[in-house]
């Protein structure tokens, strides 16, 4: 592999930024400083004006995805090749199980579909049932294939929502594993119970899509399981925090000592939930997900949670269906797939609507869309830090540069995008996946099959690892 200089740039890590050299080889970076000098037949990229920071790690994605009878657009390949050209080198997407269904049986089919990978990626597996193979699977799961972290839906009744028992037997072998806990947390009995209600009084639109999932019904979950958390003493991840009530369940926890940790969708941060009330089915249909969209006034909340250190992440839910798939729920708005896109456009967001706001600092750009990311799930060195020795995931970013965000130039495969429109300022102009430029200013290079899967050891005792703020 030909080496590579990134010449004149600042680099930006999350603890401070300084005018360097970058130089890639072997897929690593290998040093960083002044004036370094180019081996012979390297590439050089002139970063003059730019910042060079540590390619986007998205820790929640679901790439071939099935799910609500149909499979996501966007599979292994064209997920991660849409994520490098937006920055994104890095993923943590989920196996999810059937209720029933073998842990490690899911696991080898989510493993074959990955082998397609463009970008470097990782696997959350969800606990969706217990038994003693449960049990036994998860250790497998840690010790033998480098998975840290277990996901827990508390909704999709009748599905694959984990009960209180569930829970708390899983939430007790992850610590005793080293593992971390997440949850998606909104009550599935009170969801499915407004669903009913919704449907016996007429409302089959999207507009119910929310009504069915107000913020108090993600906030009881998010409590819920952050008590069960402190009781069993493990550190938790909530992931796609989307409203000012589970955000201060998890300041309040915080503000106690434990080791709770928040993650925010881009899409919750610039998106309100007047999206459902569009009359045309189709615009209001690709915008469900869960959780919803929310009012303003959450937007406001999260933001301030992610300035405060309150939410240490940002993700994508990168979960892209068609506007075909959506209309099974044109009758019935509990048909619709849940999903949207934006792998491609979660850095760029966050640049736009966060740094050039004046809400986040160059540095707390890089820890929220990848350090805290890394040292979270226990990547830390080797990705998440422009640093010799760690693997050249690299985005060169220029301030200066725009765009108007379309479905019409995305590389995603869903037909949608829910930042239709919007323009942002600051934009990747070349992106290296371990020293491979994989995207340089607007060509997209990626290669099927050319990411790896990156195994993340375990924690220490009661999560040594995590005893640091992220």
């Amino acid at each position: 592999m030909d080496a590579i200089l990134i010449r004149g740039g600042t680099v930006v890590n999350a603890d401070r930024e300084y005018r360097a050299d970058v130089l890639c080889s072997d897929g690593r970076i290998a040093a960083v400083g002044a004036d370094l000098s180019a081996p012979t037949g390297a590439l050089t990229i002139d970063a003059g004006g730019q910042y060079v920071m540590p390619g986007g790690i998205d820790p929640h994605t679901h790439m071939q995805l099935p799910f609500m009878g149909t499979v996501t657009q966007d599979d292994f390949f064209t997920g991660t090749a849409a994520g490098l050209a937006g920055g994104t080198t890095s993923i943590i997407d989920f196996v999810i199980p059937d209720a029933g269904q073998n842990l490690m049986e899911a696991y080898r089919t989510w493993r074959g579909w990955a082998e397609k990978s463009a970008a470097d990626y990782g696997f959350h597996v969800a606990v969706t049932w217990w038994d003693e193979s449960v049990h036994r699977d998860m250790r497998t799961l840690v010790v033998e294939e480098g998975v840290n972290s277990f996901k827990h839906f508390m909704a999709y009744k009748n599905a694959i929502m984990a009960d209180d028992e569930t829970l708390v037997h899983s939430f007790e072998r992850a610590l005793e594993l080293g593992a971390m806990p997440t949850v998606h947390a909104e009550n599935g009995e009170l969801v499915f119970l407004l669903q009913e209600r919704l449907r016996e009084a007429g409302v089959f639109d999207p507009s119910g899509h929310p009504r069915s999932r107000p913020p108090v019904v993600e906030g009881e979950a998010a409590q819920r399981a952050i008590a069960i958390a402190a009781v069993l003493n493990v550190p938790i991840y909530v992931v796609h925090v989307s409203c000012a009530d589970s955000a201060e369940a998890i300041a309040r926890a915080r503000a106690r000592g434990q080791r709770v940790y928040g993650e925010v969708l881009a899409g919750h941060l610039v998106i309100d939930e007047s999206v459902y009330r569009n009359p045309d089915f189709a615009s209001a249909a690709a915008h469900v997900m869960s959780p919803p969209f929310r009012a303003p006034e959450h937007q406001v909340a999260l933001w301030h949670a992610l300035q405060a250190g309150t939410l240490q992440t940002t993700a994508t839910d990168h979960c892209t269906f068609c506007a075909e798939q959506k209309a099974l729920g044109r009758a019935d708005f509990t048909r619709i797939p849940n999903g949207c896109g934006g792998i491609e456009e979660r850095l760029a967001i966050l640049w736009d609507a966060g740094v050039n706001t004046g809400r986040l600092t160059r540095s707390e750009f890089v820890a929220v869309t990848s350090t805290n990311a890394a040292r979270l799930f226990n990547l830390y060195p080797q990705k998440g830090l422009v640093a010799a020795g760690a693997d050249a995931d690299l985005v060169v970013w220029d301030p200066a540069a725009s765009k108007v965000l379309s479905v019409a130039t995305q590389h995603s495969k869903g037909d949608f995008n829910i930042f239709e429109g919007r323009r942002v300022t600051g934009l990747p102009s070349h992106t290296l996946s371990r020293g491979r430029l994989v995207f340089a200013a607007g060509e997209l290079r990626a290669e099927r099959a050319a990411g790896r899967y990156v195994k993340r050891p375990a924690f220490g005792p009661v999560f040594e690892a995590l005893g640091r703020r992220a």
